[in-house]
């Protein structure tokens, strides 16, 4: 009843979860070009994620995993898997860069399977009496044991639009173990999940993807990256983002530690304003086909059909400064206690948009721009030089 009267003032009087403000990038999250401006390693078809063994980069495109060498300049690809279903999601497991451990990928987001090291051929289709619909990213812990979401088990993951707008709150946290084959979920009803990451207790500990360990999961639609662990209550890591968060991957220690955050997109006004008029969203959804939807997007400025064009963004060809972004890139660098620390942009007239992984090897970050289908690479030392100076 108490909640009940609380979701109504909160409506009646805009705040709460019913405000349709956003955060404005200041301080760590002020804005610059170093993501737009960043070196285009290759172009692929259809790129969906990143993972590294600390040797080697590893890409899921479309139904392929390939595997690039960082210190060949020329950016080759040899094509080390072939799926018969698109990757959805990717992740190497511990031992990998020796062989022992191979890779665990998510196929159309109904399974999780592994493929080469000791544990090859272990497959997962469901959790419990839940069959896998929508899994999206996957973290190895030091342990071997891997961490997952399923972002919705409503919509599959390329539909991320349709649950967005849909209000969607089925996404789940999930543990499984290569060596025994067992599953878990960790966490239920999360407003999309999108990424999770084992990370280390700042105590010394180290989690691990371990039972008992601190895990990191991205809720999208509430733009927050919140903590799950036994025994603890669930808290929010950092939260009040601008953008919708994603995948979460481990930083170097050389350079302070920490993880990377990526926003594949986002927040503004308009689309606020949307999710909370139900009777005007619920008849856009019915009647206006998903592309031209008031709602984010991985790209923009394709067509002078969308929603947000003319002189609501430029003038004399010019784009607004104040302009709202339909799609942007951004990667945020978090400190090991979840502060942000510093964060690179492509901004809205830039290309470089739809950020959704961004993984450390060999010193350099390399970033997964899923809206031009693009993997950007840029010296980590680099960029943090060019936000001191």
């Amino acid at each position: 009843m108490i909640t009940a009267l609380r979701d109504w003032t909160d409506r009646l009087l805009g705040r709460g979860d019913a405000a349709i403000t956003v955060p404005v990038f200041d301080g760590a999250l002020k804005s610059n070009n170093l993501l737009e401006e960043a070196a285009v390693w290759a172009k692929l078809d259809a790129p969906e994620d990143l993972a590294t063994d600390g040797q080697s980069l590893f890409v899921a495109d479309g139904a392929t995993v390939l595997r690039y060498d960082p210190a060949d300049r020329s950016a080759s690809a040899t094509v080390v898997h072939r799926f018969d279903r698109p990757v959805t999601a990717l992740a190497c497991l511990p031992g990998s860069s020796s062989g022992t451990g191979g890779l665990a990928v998510a196929l159309d987001g109904r399974e999780v399977r592994i493929v080469g090291g000791v544990h090859d051929g272990r497959r997962w289709n469901a959790v419990g009496d839940k069959p896998l619909h929508a899994v999206n990213a996957i973290s190895a812990g030091s342990d071997g044991r891997l961490v997952a979401t399923d972002g919705s088990r409503e919509h599959p993951a390329a539909h991320w639009k349709h649950d967005l707008m849909g209000l969607g709150r089925s996404g789940r946290l999930i543990e499984l173990n290569p060596a025994d084959g067992a599953a878990r979920e960790l966490a239920a009803g999360l407003a999309h999940a999108f990424g999770a990451c084992a990370v280390a207790d700042v105590a010394g500990g180290v989690a691990g993807g371990s039972a008992g360990g601190t895990v990191w999961v991205s809720e999208s639609w509430r733009h927050r990256v919140m903590a799950f662990g036994a025994g603890q209550t669930a808290r929010a890591v950092t939260d009040s983002l601008p953008g919708y968060p994603s995948r979460i991957t481990p930083a170097s220690g050389e350079q302070g530690g920490g993880y990377w955050l990526t926003c594949f997109t986002l927040r503004t006004q308009l689309v606020e304003f949307v999710l909370r008029e139900s009777a005007f969203r619920k008849r856009m959804l019915k009647e206006i086909e998903p592309q031209y939807w008031i709602a984010p997007a991985l790209n923009s400025g394709n067509t002078f059909l969308e929603p947000m064009q003319g002189a609501q963004l430029k003038m004399m060809g010019i784009v607004k400064p104040w302009a709202p972004p339909r799609s942007y890139g951004l990667v945020i660098r978090l400190s090991p206690e979840g502060r942000v620390r510093y964060s690179l942009h492509s901004r809205f007239d830039g290309k470089h948009h739809g950020v959704v992984s961004a993984v450390e090897c060999q010193g350099d970050l390399f970033v997964l721009a899923k809206g031009c289908g693009r993997i950007l690479r840029l010296s980590v030392t680099g960029a943090e030089r060019s936000l001191q100076a």
